[in-house]
């Protein structure tokens, strides 16, 4: 969390000197519910789901001179549960077991944003993003714990609602994916790192957020 917040810092500091306009987005947000299974075979595979819960986070964001375009460093928080039904083979002897594993993933995301502004006070927008998640997973019955450091991508639309020159309401809808590709997924199982089902499966969050925009010209 220290390295993170030394990254806004410096990002910051350098928009500042260097750019025409930075903005200070902050945000707080609903996710929902997503399913997620994977089957390697008959006897290790897991399913269940990935709760919704609270996010929240902040971004650093420079506006291009002259442009309707911006590129933003966002980072994001959510602490959640996993309710899964899993088997592994090499885990007592492939019996089905049931666990609610805790799950804590952090967002960190490079967007480009394009603005469609309609008047001062509204400034609709869309925007993509790539980066990636760092989850950690740890199982509640014994302890164990393992992480994970994937691939992510967004995909979001809102707009601003500028209550003076400075500050701002944002409002969005997101959705955000971790692909967990080749080499292995989050672990879930009853071991510590290396145990457990390693298939893979890809994680869909859809969500809303809302927060106060800060808006820093030059």
């Amino acid at each position: 969390m220290k390295k993170i917040t030394l990254v806004f810092v410096l990002a910051l500091i350098a928009g500042t000197a260097f750019s025409q306009e930075v903005r200070l987005n902050t945000y707080a947000g609903y996710v929902f519910d997503d399913k997620v299974d994977s089957y390697y075979s008959a006897n290790s595979y897991y399913e269940g789901k990935i709760l919704g819960g609270f996010r929240w986070g902040a971004g650093l964001e420079y506006k291009l001179p002259n442009t309707t375009k911006a590129f933003e460093l966002q980072y994001l928080h959510q602490s959640t549960t996993a309710p899964l039904t899993y088997v592994d083979s090499g885990i007592l002897g492939g019996q089905l077991q049931n666990t609610e594993f805790d799950l804590s993933a952090n967002w960190i995301m490079l967007n480009g944003t394009n603005y469609f502004p309609v008047s001062e006070v509204a400034e609709p927008y869309f925007g993509f993003g790539i980066g990636m998640v760092i989850s950690d997973v740890t199982n509640p019955d014994n302890g164990n714990s393992d992480g994970a450091t994937k691939f992510a991508w967004a995909l979001r639309g809102g707009s601003n609602f500028w209550f003076s020159e400075k500050v701002g309401l944002k409002v969005q809808a997101t959705l955000m994916s971790a692909v967990q590709g080749a080499g292995g997924g989050m672990y879930f199982g009853t071991g510590g790192a290396g145990a457990g089902v390693s298939t893979y499966s890809t994680i869909y969050q859809f969500g809303f957020d809302g927060g106060l925009v800060f808006r820093f010209p030059q």
